[in-house]
């Protein structure tokens, strides 16, 4: 009985949430009819734009180009963002408080405002560049580059890896790496076999967060990218404004909608394994 009407408290709690999100049901439904309905050739039917989408050679490049993109500014953002996020735990209350602040101070900031001073900073006159031809790395042109997607990603981005990062680390038990150098072992052997392993689930969670913000990325592309390394957001505002092919843009959602879904039920299948084989996470008896 106490546990029946504590599954129905918990449920009051989420219901206005829910309540939210149910909203955006309409839209996903809208897409789906118009990636079904409304075709740009008068003889598509059906499937016809999906078909056009998966047989255009130039829109899977789009696509493959989108994933590894995604996937470099995850791994530089929990390569850059994992040492940050440790250092929160082992600071005092003070600092903790001043590193968090710079974590947040991009939110300040409006997100327009910092492309354009990417832009400012990638441009080929700009300090950037001229400080990469400084030190002999060459004539570079970042600007307009897969790599100046990359890098102005990574800036947005960061925070949204090193916070739920940084909720996971903090819960790991430090007494566990004290116990293990206790009983003889390196700190550094005692860091790697088995504060690493308990910090994974978070660092899949950060860094899985960070890939599928990655995968809709529309401003940052568009300010810091060109026509020439497009991504698959891109290619969907070109579809609606340019060429009013609103199905073909449908399709093209919901295929990368789909594809994250799928990378967020392997994610979340393989931190389940995980979690189980360490022993965390678990039901109380």
């Amino acid at each position: 009985m106490v546990s029946a009407i504590r599954n129905r408290n918990i449920w009051l709690l989420v219901l206005p949430m829910l309540l939210v999100l149910a909203i955006f049901v309409y839209p996903l439904l809208e897409i789906f009819r118009q990636s079904l309905t409304n075709f740009v050739l008068p003889g598509d039917h059906g499937l016809d734009n999906y078909k056009w989408f998966f047989g255009n050679e130039v829109q899977i490049t789009i696509l493959i180009r989108t994933l590894v993109v995604s996937l470099l500014v995850a791994v530089i953002c929990l390569i850059l963002g994992f040492p940050y996020a440790y250092l929160m735990t082992l600071v005092g209350t003070r600092m903790r408080l001043v590193l968090l602040a710079v974590i947040l101070l991009p939110f300040w900031t409006s997100l327009i405002v910092r492309l354009y001073a990417w832009v400012i900073l990638l441009q080929p006159s700009g300090p950037l560049t001229k400080f990469l031809t400084a030190i002999g790395l060459g004539d570079l042109h970042i600007l307009g580059t897969t790599w100046g997607v990359a890098i102005g990603s990574i800036q947005v981005l960061l925070p949204f890896l090193i916070l739920p990062l940084y909720a996971s680390l903090s819960s790991i038990d430090r007494r566990l790496m004290t116990a293990a150098e206790s009983l003889g072992a390196r700190p550094s052997s005692a860091f790697i076999r088995i504060y690493l392993p308990l910090a994974t689930p978070g660092m899949l969670a950060g860094g899985t967060l960070v890939f599928v913000f990655m995968l809709g990325f529309y401003f940052t592309p568009a300010f810091l990218g060109s026509t020439r390394n497009s991504l698959i957001s891109q290619q969907i505002v070109v579809q609606i404004q340019r060429v009013l092919a609103f199905g073909r843009a449908g399709a093209m959602a919901l295929v990368l909608l789909i594809l994250a879904l799928g990378i967020l039920g392997i994610v979340a299948l393989f931190t389940k394994g995980l979690t189980k084989s360490l022993g965390i996470g678990g039901e109380s008896e």
